[in-house]
This record gives structure tokens, C-alpha cells and sequence, in this order.
């Protein structure tokens, strides 16, 4: 599986080098365009490659979005997204939360500004400098792995995103719906930026 990161700041170029670590594709994307991805690709070799954002969502299998949250609304043409499974990465700092008029988290709103995508709302929890180290502690013992977590209403798309947490040395922890599992992550949320263990991220859902 390829995995797209639109967004190369310092989490999605973590991300990347944790992927290719763990034998996975990368194909990556930013605002300033592929050639500001040089370095980053040199160092991550083979298994990573650039374009822009509609490339990399074309290109890929699934896609993570880990870029400002402002901006995600209109990055890409819905039908590039169509049947994927989208990762929603990004955090709302002043934006939709738990006390939205509508009672939506932003991952909601994600999915609908994607209709077509299986939006699945992980990978935003974590600092990352935790995120880089994390999951290849040496002599960590499984139950002091640290957890990811997984938002949703696609079952599918969950699992497949869980498979990926695992590849990459965490727990994937399932956090439910798009609507409330996504509110428990986003900024305020009690899963947010909180290194947990499976049993204690249990405990706080």
C-alpha cells in the first residue's frame, strides 16, 4: 500500500521517515511543490517519492492529511478522493469542537467537504518527537506500547488504518463513530496530545 502525506512539516516528514522505515510507500506533497521535497527524499531513498497534492492523492492508496486545518476545505477535487481511505491528521485549534453550534467535530466537516472519501480521523495526538521514537523503544513490552487512535463510521477503513498504526510500532485503539471518537482526539478532547497506553486510553474513553 502507498500511502499519500499531503503536509511535510515537521509531523508529516516524521511520518514519512517512520513509513519507510517499516517497508511502506510514500508519496509526498506540500504547497511549495515538489522540488522543495529534494532533501527529504534523498534521505528517505527508494521508497518515497513527490508531486503536488492532486498528484499524491491520485498516486496513493490511502492519504493522510497533515496540513493546516484551514486549509483543507478545497485543497483537493472530491473525485481524486473518491473511495479512499482519508486520514484526517489535522487539528482544529480555533476552529469546530465539541462546542460547535452544530455539535460536528472537524472531522466531520472533512467529511463533508470530501463525500466520497471513508475519512477516518488518527495520527494527530501525537508530538512529533514522540511520534518518532515511540514505537521503536527497544525492549518495550507490548503493554507499554503507545496508542494511536481510530475515528469513524467505515469499519474497513478503520481496520486498514490500524494496520498501518501496528506496522509502525503502536496500538491501535478505536476510538468509535467520526462524531464522538473525533471529538475524544481533536484539540480539548481528552486523548489529545496524551501518551497513553492501550489500557489507559481504554480508561479515559
Amino acid at each position: 500500500m502507498r500511502t499519500g502525506i499531503i503536509g511535510t512539516g515537521r509531523i508529516g516528514s516524521t511520518l514519512a521517515r517512520i513509513l519507510v522505515a517499516a517497508g511502506h510507500q510514500v508519496v509526498l506533497a506540500n504547497a511549495r511543490g515538489p522540488r522543495s521535497l529534494a532533501p527529504l527524499l534523498a534521505e528517505l531513498g527508494p521508497g518515497a517519492a513527490a508531486g503536488r497534492p492532486v498528484e499524491a492523492a491520485g498516486q496513493a492508496d490511502l492519504l493522510v492529511l497533515m496540513v493546516p486545518f484551514a486549509t483543507v476545505g478545497g485543497l483537493l477535487p472530491p473525485h481524486v478522493v473518491q473511495d479512499k481511505v482519508l486520514v484526517d491528521a489535522t487539528n482544529a485549534f480555533n476552529g469546530p469542537g465539541a462546542a460547535d453550534p452544530a455539535g460536528r467535530g472537524s472531522s466531520e466537516l472533512v467529511a463533508e467537504w470530501y463525500p466520497g472519501a471513508r475519512v477516518v480521523k488518527s495520527l494527530n495526538t501525537m508530538y512529533f518527537e514522540t511520534l518518532a521514537v515511540a514505537g521503536t523503544v527497544p525492549g518495550r513490552q507490548p503493554s507499554e506500547r503507545l496508542a494511536h487512535f481510530t475515528a469513524g463510521d467505515d469499519a474497513k477503513a478503520k481496520e486498514i488504518v490500524a494496520g498501518i498504526i501496528t506496522d509502525l510500532g503502536f496500538v491501535p485503539v478505536d476510538t468509535g463513530p467520526l462524531h464522538s471518537g473525533g471529538i475524544l482526539q481533536q484539540p480539548g478532547g481528552p486523548l489529545y496530545n496524551r501518551p497513553l497506553t492501550e489500557a489507559q486510553a481504554l480508561a479515559w474513553i
